[in-house]
């Protein structure tokens, strides 16, 4: 049963790492003052999402790792459109 639960942890973990970038770069204003500070913590969340998802990865069933690959595509699909607009 741990095992089924690590699953489950790691998970919820990407999805939740998945959530926060996506609300991050939702919110994020390109003509505030702040937008270099924003930017940044945006990229750490990334990363930090793009971590998460690796590490459920190792251990996810194939529905998640469907899923998993989705939330992936999805931080892909940011990093790609702020590259456009730095």
């Amino acid at each position: 049963m741990p095992y089924h639960k690590d699953k489950q942890q790691a998970f919820q973990a990407a999805q939740q790492g998945t959530m926060e970038a996506k609300e991050w770069y939702e919110n994020l204003v390109r003509d505030r003052a702040d937008y270099g500070s924003q930017l940044k913590h945006l990229k750490q969340e990334v990363n930090e999402a793009f971590e998460q998802i690796n590490n459920a990865l190792e251990v996810a069933s194939e529905k998640q790792r469907a899923q998993l690959e989705r939330f992936r595509s999805d931080l892909e699909a940011i990093v790609s459109e702020v590259n456009e607009t730095e």
